[in-house]
């Protein structure tokens, strides 16, 4: 899904954690302040709140987070989405998406950050991606006629779910929608018994750019660069 440079695997550590819930936090306040505080009636809230639970964030923390997403109380924040294009080393295509309240301040860091990247520069890119809604879910039924689902809901497209994200004797799936559509599918899904892992926006490659083995590595490590910054929430890269 264009993300899979990720898995590269860099150990963990404290402030790796402390930017894995940062990035959580905000993504419970955006979907809070986009489609209101309650997860029942928010999918894309429910699923960010079941993925900060599971990366062991406090209950206070996440609830805080809905609160100021959402606007209630004195110390709401409101965080505004921003997107940057680019290309990684090798022209591999890369979509930045950035929450900040600081544009001002956020532009002009990941201009550097694609400046000083070897072989790394701003440019449009946005066409060698589908802007899309993407919908994750397992449904304990293994057998589970998923297509059907799909069609129900309304999903355009459907793909199995990697296994490793799949629960051993559930069905996995990933259902791609139309931007307008991706809150209906969702809640279509759930009332299909399916259980919503992502409900997502996100930019998915249309085609991935070959890299030579000897230069992945400097493709992965500017990635992680981008991703590592404060501002950053997803990164997306025709990278496989």
């Amino acid at each position: 899904m264009g993300a899979q440079w990720k898995q590269a695997g860099r150990e963990a550590n404290a402030q790796k954690k402390g930017q894995m819930v940062v990035k959580l936090v905000r993504e419970i306040m955006v979907a809070a302040r986009l489609g209101g505080p309650d997860p029942d009636l928010n999918a894309r809230l429910a699923a960010a709140v079941e993925k900060a639970k599971k990366a062991s964030v406090y209950r206070d923390t996440i609830e805080r987070a809905i609160k100021k997403g959402a606007g209630i109380g004195d110390d709401s924040v409101v965080f505004e989405l921003v997107t940057y294009e680019g290309f990684a080393p090798h022209k591999v295509p890369v979509v930045v998406e950035c929450l900040t309240d600081n544009r001002n301040r956020t532009a002009p860091e990941i201009r550097r950050l694609f400046l000083t990247g070897s072989l790394g520069q701003p440019g449009s890119v946005a066409f060698f991606f589908n802007h899309c809604g993407i919908v994750e879910a397992t449904h304990t039924d293994a057998n589970r006629d998923a297509e059907g689902d799909a069609i129900e809901a309304g999903a355009e497209e459907i793909e199995t779910l990697e296994a490793e994200e799949t629960p051993a004797g559930t069905k996995g799936a990933r259902f791609i929608t139309g931007l307008k559509e991706l809150d209906h599918v969702s809640k279509a899904l759930k009332a299909a018994g399916w259980n919503i892992l992502a409900s997502e926006i996100r930019y998915v490659a249309k085609n991935f750019t070959e890299v030579a083995e000897a230069h992945r590595k400097e493709v992965t490590d500017f990635l992680h660069t981008l991703d590592d910054h404060e501002d950053v929430h997803h990164v997306y890269a025709a990278f496989k």
